[in-house]
């Protein structure tokens, strides 16, 4: 008896993975109502009794000079060379430790200008440096 020569099998027979999957779904659908999700509860947080600390703003002119207003002792403009901003930052800081510093500058100001009060800012240790923007909707 002459033996036939044997085919390789290139395909794979669905079906079964195909009944495995219907039968998943039939129980994850019988399951899934009977499962109640899980409630987190959520710690409560109460009001702060001070207010935050109102901050320094620095205002970078078109000329490169700056102008500083400190918020938390009324709205007083002052203009400082850029040598002076750290240290009179510092000084204020002095008694608001927390007090945060944002620097504000005109769209026609260079970009390097602000970059440079903030670098020197940061090189005095002053934390917490912000950039002040107006939005768009007020």
């Amino acid at each position: 008896m002459a033996r036939r020569p044997r085919r390789a099998l290139n395909q794979i027979n669905v079906v079964p993975y195909i009944d495995v999957m219907l039968v998943l779904l039939v129980i994850f659908m019988i399951t899934a109502p009977l499962v109640s999700p899980s409630v987190i509860d959520l710690p409560q947080v109460g009001h702060a009794n001070t207010q935050p600390d109102q901050p320094i703003e620095v205002d970078v002119r078109k000329d490169g000079s700056l102008t500083v207003i400190d918020r938390s002792a009324g709205s007083e403009e002052t203009r400082l060379a850029a040598a002076d901003l750290a240290a009179w930052v510092r000084q204020r800081q002095a008694q608001h430790p927390d007090q945060p510093v944002v620097i504000a500058g005109d769209k026609t100001v260079r970009y390097e200008l602000i970059l440079q009060v903030m670098d020197s800012l940061q090189q005095a240790q002053v934390k917490r440096i912000g950039l002040l923007a107006r939005s768009k909707h007020g």
